[in-house]
């Protein structure tokens, strides 16, 4: 049989003692990119598009040394 692979997150959740803490560390150390769209609209009429992006991130992981 094949051993089902975990990823790096799902073992950070999975452990008992993990903490928000080093949750927030990971995803800092190796950057998060989220992305989304809003539509507001009335009667069918849309009014408002909002296209939001945002990349969480260490800042020394923007910048190559």
């Amino acid at each position: 049989m094949k051993k089902k692979s975990i990823s790096k997150a799902q073992q950070i959740l999975s452990e008992a003692d993990a903490s928000l803490l080093d949750l927030v560390d990971h995803v800092l150390n190796k950057g998060v990119f989220i992305e989304g769209e809003v539509l507001l609209g009335l009667a069918d009429v849309d009014l408002v598009y909002l296209r939001l992006s945002a990349l969480l991130c260490a800042a020394d992981r923007l910048t190559e040394t």
